[in-house]
């Protein structure tokens, strides 16, 4: 079975500082994730640089979770315990998801 890749897009909601998202992301959500049988790995990543300019990227976080089983995904993220890390998360985040497929 093809692993599937979801990119998640985001900027921290005003108010929240990056010390206490970066302090949440590496207490809860990635051990919490990460712990997930349907996942093959997730990794949070903060945003540097727009390649080639000075610009400012335009999200201040990327995540990448790569899900073994889509199906067992969504029973584990209909769990009491990943329920209340969305709302943790939303409560920081405003986050698009994108679904990928690999070409080739």
């Amino acid at each position: 079975m093809a692993v599937t890749r979801i990119v998640a897009l985001f900027n921290l909601k005003p108010g929240v500082s990056v010390a206490d998202y970066e302090a949440w992301a590496k207490e809860r959500d990635l051990p919490t994730v990460n712990g997930l049988k349907s996942i093959d790995k997730f990794e949070v990543f903060r945003s540097a640089a727009l390649l080639g300019t000075d610009a400012a990227p335009p999200y201040q976080y990327v995540e990448i979770i790569d899900v073994a089983d889509m199906d067992a995904f969504g029973t584990d993220v209909a769990s009491e315990t990943m329920q209340a890390i969305a709302a943790e998360f939303q409560a920081l985040a405003d986050t698009t998801f994108i679904v990928t497929e690999k070409v080739g």
